[in-house]
């Protein structure tokens, strides 16, 4: 008996969303979408039961703009789970180990059953240290409710099990809006975590927003002849005013929605009914910018595991390794080399804020480049293959369409070898071009702190969703369309 045999009385009875029946109406779409995201926005505001007050240093800190969730919150893993186990799943069913056909209907409910169930194998092992190790959220030592009292092995327990929840419930949120709403679920939470980091990094008048040192000039607590000086123009420029911050959001902005733009066109005739015409597009960004959750899921969990090592060992941790600060950040070692750039206060060396060797920085910079471009390129085409977008799958959904490439034969092989020379390439050149531009956003820095890949994902994420709901539209003034792309 193989592995499947022996999984299905489990994996097949995982629980899910139903999926409807039938058509669902835009307008209740809209209504279960909007439903969902007010509820996110309430999970991220309640506090652990249990935990601790006070300060405490965020393992995901510099990552929650695209894992988005929040600290100290029940939706203290996010994403990440989710993410995790999809990285995981795509690298098994690249690798051919799992023996599953996902054309097959029996094996699509095992991999998603499988895919499940590692989802909450990884928010169990992302919620244990953050628990029960020390210094990340620290338990209080007593807790007392209805009348029973808590001791702090038991509290720790309670807030495992509540974030616990958390991750279980993100996932099925996700499968709620992919099922019965507009869009994912994933990319909801990532627009709308980034998009309130923004306004609020935006209209704050406190330090480390927008407004700060004008809120201060305003209110008489600094002159502007200090703001002249070249520590003044510095912190100006690359600190609290955040006007190179300002300059590279809405660079990434016109980036972003131009490349989305660029695209080859494929035409495309119909078989059968004359005169009926489309074109298929292979956009610059094939892939989307959503393989970029991919690649800094690795390196967050990389990082999770370097201050894991470093609550434990301390001290004896080998140099090589590397060292923390007071704060809990790498500053020097394996783990420095490979921590992403966040800001341009971890790289420009020349304005004294950063306590490393240029030779140092350099290394960083050229680790975080190369991370970025090749795990860009790579994770894009996982994502192309796994999603059914590769060459094959594509001449094949045209084939089935009745749609054929003007001036070649209606045969699924001749089709997919003209897609075989767009797809690859732009592949590969749209998720380096993405991984390019996530550092070189980080670099300069973004309002809010938001991390240059977030703000990346939420402007593709926006930009797609925007598409989806315009063809919502269109399928809900014209039926027949539904029929002819099969959404009835």
């Amino acid at each position: 008996m193989g592995w499947k045999e022996a999984a299905e009385p489990v994996l097949t009875r995982m629980p899910t969303v139903r999926r409807p029946e039938g058509h669902v109406p835009f307008k209740r779409k809209l209504a279960w979408t909007a439903g969902i995201l007010v509820l996110y926005f309430f999970l991220t505001n309640i506090t652990l039961l249990g935990v601790e007050t006070g300060q405490t240093s965020d393992l995901f800190g510099e990552f929650r703009a695209i894992l988005a969730g929040e600290h100290r919150s029940v939706l203290q893993v996010g994403i990440g789970p989710i993410v995790t186990a999809s990285i995981v799943m795509q690298l098994l069913g690249g690798a051919d180990l799992l023996g599953l056909d996902t054309d097959d209907p029996r094996d699509q409910v095992l991999y998603q059953g499988l895919q499940k169930l590692l989802v909450f194998v990884m928010t169990a092992l992302t919620a244990l240290p953050m628990v029960f190790a020390s210094g990340f959220l620290p338990a209080q030592s007593s807790l007392t409710l209805g009348g029973f009292t808590f001791d702090q092995t038991q509290v720790q327990l309670l807030m495992f099990l509540q974030i616990f929840i958390g991750g279980a419930l993100v996932l099925y949120m996700d499968e709620v809006v992919s099922k019965w709403g507009v869009g994912s679920g994933i990319g909801l939470f990532i627009i709308a975590g980034i998009s309130q980091r923004l306004v609020t990094g935006f209209i704050q008048p406190t330090e480390g927003g927008f407004f700060y040192d004008w809120y201060r000039i305003l209110t008489g607590q600094v002159e502007v002849g200090s703001l002249v000086t070249s520590d003044g123009l510095t912190t100006l420029l690359l600190q609290d005013g955040h006007l190179i911050a300002l300059l590279t959001t809405l660079l990434i902005f016109g980036i972003v929605v131009y490349a989305e733009s660029v695209r080859v066109e494929i035409p495309l005739s119909h078989a059968r009914v004359k005169g009926a015409r489309g074109r298929f597009p292979v956009k610059l960004i094939y892939a989307s910018v959503l393989p970029m959750i991919l690649v800094r899921a690795v390196q967050a969990n990389v990082q999770f595991l370097g201050q894991i090592l470093y609550r434990q060992l301390g001290n004896d941790m080998p140099s090589w390794l590397g060292q923390y600060n007071p704060r809990g950040q790498p500053v020097s070692g394996f783990f420095y080399y490979v921590a992403p750039i966040y800001s341009p206060q971890d790289w420009m060396w020349w304005t004294g804020n950063v306590s490393q060797e240029t030779w140092m920085v350099l290394i960083r910079i050229a680790v975080d480049l190369s991370f970025m471009i090749v795990g860009g390129a790579v994770f894009a085409i996982f994502w192309v293959e796994t999603t059914n977008m590769g060459p094959e799958a594509t001449a094949k959904q045209i084939q089935n369409s009745g749609m054929q490439i003007p001036g070649f034969r209606q045969n699924v092989g001749v089709i997919e070898k003209v897609m075989e020379r767009y797809i690859p390439q732009v592949t590969v050149i749209g998720g380096a071009l993405v991984g390019l531009l996530a550092v070189w956003a980080n670099m300069l820095g973004t309002i809010g702190t938001v991390s240059g890949t977030g703000l990346l994902l939420a402007v593709s994420i926006t930009y797609k969703l925007y598409e989806e709901i315009a063809e919502e539209q269109m399928m809900e003034m014209h039926p027949m369309m539904r029929q002819m792309f099969g959404k009835e």
